[in-house]
């Protein structure tokens, strides 16, 4: 599994696209849910085009399922479907949304959410990209609201504590060291190679912090790290 957290802004991305990077003899199984039955005939339409996509006629998600979730932006009813889908059912989420105000942007990455994309760059190829990121557990999120997402959480940091970077508690300095190379957007043997470990020992660095955390994904451990100053 990948760690990387990565951006996209139209098109370009921090990274190259990975649409391949999952087994096409293991599909994922996906869900799309939307207000209005063409947005939802539209996103299917845009994911049938991949192999590796095992596109569900049923609504209910469970493990190992990515549910898309389309609306015009994280309403109170979008969040408690998120909360119901990663919490409960235990599947991954991908939000494809047109906007997000600043006060909702925290409430989203919390419910668990590791992969956004905005409505007016879904097209298949991004809409795939965000799928597969989600069943990896990695995030994906659109450049300009990682730099919200990163200005919020500094603040909010700043606020709490009233001195910025001082670290509240939870994080010792190896998972710190991850993290903070997650959040500038390398994979696993990235990290592994500038900090000198195996690439088994970076995979176990953030699953122990997730899991000890209570954290839903790495999008999710970036936030806390940053909210918390840790990086």
């Amino acid at each position: 599994m990948r760690s990387s957290l990565r951006t996209t802004d139209a098109g370009v991305s921090q990274r190259p696209a990975d649409t391949g990077a999952v087994d096409s003899g293991n599909r994922i199984p996906v869900v799309v849910q939307a207000p209005d039955p063409i947005s939802r005939a539209g996103v299917r339409s845009q994911l049938a085009q991949h192999p590796v996509i095992d596109l569900l006629d049923s609504a209910e998600a469970g493990p190992g399922t990515v549910a898309v979730l389309v609306n015009e932006g994280p309403d109170e009813t979008t969040l408690s479907q998120l909360r119901r889908l990663v919490r409960s059912d235990g599947a991954r989420a991908v939000l494809v949304v047109n906007a997000i105000r600043e006060a909702e942007l925290l409430d989203v990455i919390e419910c668990g959410v590791g992969a956004i994309v905005w409505r007016h760059e879904a097209s298949a190829h991004r809409l795939v990209q965000a799928v597969l990121a989600a069943a990896r557990g990695d995030g994906d999120l659109p450049a300009d609201l990682l730099g919200r997402l990163i200005t919020q959480v500094g603040s909010l940091q700043r606020t709490a504590s009233g001195q910025t970077g001082v670290p509240l508690s939870g994080l010792v300095p190896r998972e710190i060291d991850v993290l903070r190379l997650v959040a500038e957007g390398l994979d696993t043997g990235e990290i592994a190679s500038k900090l000198s470990y195996s690439e088994r020992t970076v995979k176990n660095v953030m699953h122990g912090l997730t899991t000890r955390l209570h954290l839903r994904n790495r999008a999710h451990a970036v936030a806390y790290a940053l909210r918390e100053g840790y990086i």
